[in-house]
């Protein structure tokens, strides 16, 4: 059966198509210089429409499409519509059956899936998805029909909110997997820690992702989530102790988790390692000629005691460089010194000692040639930079010579060595599942080993916590995006926060969260505390007045609690200390760096330093050439790292917090703190 436009329509009409044919399960319609075939399963919609004297057809495709036909005499139109709606119709009644076959299949696949109770991950709806594509793709219907058709209807409804909504789907469904856990479970969540695991706690520790981060605040218990997921890999036998490998970033951190882990779990087979020794394990296994770890790299003290002798060895022995050192410290850092052999000063080098260890640790973090630095540098600091490489490079030379003549390597070749011999197949990983403290302190190449482990375990997972507010050693190598890249670097996973502190206070807790929150690049979470406090638990006062405190301190602070005195440099420990022990006999006191408070808590905490002078906190005003072209700033919010250094700082205290300003020349987080309701006393 066909219709054709009539010789006048067609001429009035000047359309493409003039004539429309019927096939087996399809329509032709074609003009003089045109043929458009469309089979019914790519047929949405056929209209008849009447104009003022001819009739019109129009076809509705997919993508919105159409195909006209024009000028035709309207009775036949007519009879020519009917006809071909009925033939399509019965097509589709026919065609709805298969599909509507080929629907609840996929949806008793679905169904079997959310019955194996488990947790459904994020590469299950993955595969769900990809699996409703492919059925709606074998369809012999359009999907934009399916819902003309009883029974194809709802489940095409069900395959649309998975594709629309499937993350909230998976999301309602892990819910509600947790919430049977944590009833048919309940013993373990309540005696794993030392005290019951709140709901995010266990909800991060339940998690059946292959991937997992934790992010938390300070003192929000992310090692013991860390200590009870080995505990609870354990309890449900999916991993045995071997298959487990912890990793912690310091000796003492691994050491602590040990004991907890043998407290909590009963077991000494789980063993926490340091990045490091996991690295000399691998090449122990794996070499005949196993390295040593240079002591020089293990101890600080060591370090900077031998780049000090280099220093003054460079400075008595050549001119030249006792010329250009006393440029760099009295013109570019500010500093005064003694006439002659400055270097002698042993306040100089006590000074000094610190900023040498950070700079030429960031030359052997870069591990490239002079050349090879200098090429970073921009083109207007690339003079000074080169200057400061002169001066550095001996002590560099002489820090390599040293490491050969102890046979030793560094941190750095160690984990660089022991990446090669996994990737050669040398080392093969026996661990299914790597756990990873303080996560916000990785760095590319501690990454590079995690992943070199991974890829010889196809199923292997990787859960960690850790706190992008606490990211303070960019300098040491570790970068802020291996965590807000997680899922891209380490594979498609979760982020679990938890929200709830259990360190300090209310007080301390509105104050140091909305304030490190006001960097925009920090990942933003909400965290409670269990104690009210006093609402100016953080106070700023001025550093005249640090003696009058700690005598104010000594009248109320009990023999069991702590005072945390901190500052931004060893050498910033103030002189009232001194006598300390003699002045204030009973009150428990001890002064740190910044940085060193890591990890510590205290029931009150007096943070030293607020001054905008060189040596002040921030301590960015004054970077050195060296830290702007071998450590540039990744964020553009002003001290972000500083900022977090702050939030550490503050964090480390229980009950009260004390800022001690330069009224003179104030620290400009004086003002962002002030202005955000921390009180500014004259007198504690």
């Amino acid at each position: 059966m066909e219709l054709k436009s009539t010789s006048v329509g067609q001429h009035l009409a000047q359309h493409p198509y003039n004539k429309v044919k019927m096939l087996h399960a399809g329509v032709e319609v074609s003009g003089p210089k045109h043929t458009y075939t469309i089979p019914f399963n790519q047929l949405i919609a056929i209209r008849c429409k009447r104009g003022l004297v001819w009739g019109e057809l129009e076809f509705e495709l997919p993508q919105q499409k159409v195909v006209r036909l024009h000028g035709t005499e309207w009775h036949e139109t007519q009879r020519f519509y009917h006809h071909l709606m009925q033939v399509w119709q019965l097509w589709g009644l026919e065609m709805s059956q298969i599909a509507a076959d080929v629907l609840l299949k996929q949806m008793e696949k679905i169904d079997q899936r959310l019955q194996q109770e488990r947790w459904l991950t994020h590469q299950d709806l993955v595969d769900i998805q990809a699996e409703i594509h492919t059925s709606l793709v074998s369809l012999p219907l359009p999907k934009e029909r399916l819902h003309e058709f009883p029974n194809c209807h709802p489940h095409y409804q069900r395959c649309v909110e998975w594709i629309d909504s499937g993350t909230d789907i998976i999301d309602a469904t892990n819910q509600r997997w947790v919430q049977r856990m944590l009833q048919q479970h309940q013993a373990f969540f309540q005696h794993i820690e030392s005290q019951p695991l709140n709901p995010t706690q266990c909800r991060a520790v339940i998690s059946g992702e292959k991937n997992v981060l934790v992010l938390a605040g300070a003192g929000s218990g992310k090692t013991s989530v860390l200590v009870a997921r080995a505990g609870w890999l354990l309890y449900r036998k999916e991993a045995k102790a071997e298959d487990i490998l912890l990793l912690a970033f310091g000796r003492k951190a691994a050491d602590e988790m040990n004991a907890r882990i043998q407290q909590r779990l009963a077991t000494t087979e789980i063993q926490a390692k340091t990045f490091h020794a996991l690295a000399l394990s691998i090449i122990s296994q794996s070499s005949k000629k196993v390295p040593v770890i240079s002591k020089l790299e293990t101890s600080s003290k060591a370090r900077q005691h031998f780049l000090i002798e280099q220093w003054h060895s460079q400075c008595a022995e050549k001119k030249s460089q006792a010329s250009g050192w006393r440029t760099w410290l009295s013109q570019d850092m500010g500093w005064s010194l003694d006439e002659g052999a400055f270097w002698k000063n042993s306040g100089l080098s006590e000074r000094l000692a610190t900023r040498l260890d950070y700079w030429i640790g960031l030359m052997r973090n870069h591990g490239g040639s002079q050349a090879e630095m200098l090429a970073l540098a921009p083109e207007d600091l690339r003079t000074d930079f080169q200057k400061k490489l002169r001066l550095l490079a001996p002590l560099l030379k002489a820090w390599k010579k040293a490491l050969k003549e102890e046979g030793a390597v560094d941190f750095a070749g160690l984990l660089h060595q022991a990446v090669n011999l996994i990737e050669k197949g040398k080392f093969i990983s026996p661990w299914r599942h790597i756990l990873v403290d303080e996560f916000q302190d990785i760095s590319p190449q501690r990454a590079a080993l995690v992943n070199a482990l991974r890829r010889q375990q196809q199923d292997s997972s990787l859960f960690a916590v850790g706190d992008d507010w606490q990211s303070i050693y960019r300098f040491s190598g570790s970068e802020q995006s291996l965590v807000a890249d997680f899922n891209r670097i380490f594979g498609m996973g979760e982020q679990c926060a938890l929200d709830l502190t259990y360190r300090f206070n209310q007080g301390i807790n509105d104050i140091t969260s909305r304030y490190i929150q006001q960097n925009p690049a920090q990942i933003k979470r909400k965290i409670g505390s269990l104690y009210q406090g006093d609402k100016n638990a953080i106070t700023i006062l001025p550093d005249s007045q640090l003696e009058a405190l700690l005598n104010k301190l000594s009248g109320y602070v009990r023999p069991e609690e702590k005072v945390l005195i901190l500052g931004r440099y060893h050498y910033s420990k103030p002189e009232v200390l001194a006598n300390a022990s003699t002045r204030w006999p009973k009150l428990n006191m001890e002064f740190m760096t910044m940085h060193a408070s890591k990890g510590q808590q205290a029931e009150y905490v007096i943070i030293l330093g607020l001054s905008a002078d060189r040596d002040g906190f921030p301590a960015t005003e004054n970077h050195s050439v060296i830290e702007q072209v071998l450590l540039p700033e990744v964020d553009d919010f002003p001290y972000a790292e500083e900022r977090r250094l702050l939030y550490v700082a503050l964090t480390r205290a229980k009950h009260q917090v004390w800022l001690m300003q330069d009224t003179a020349s104030p620290s400009v987080f004086v003002k962002q703190l002030a202005d955000i309701g921390v009180a500014v006393k004259r007198k504690p």
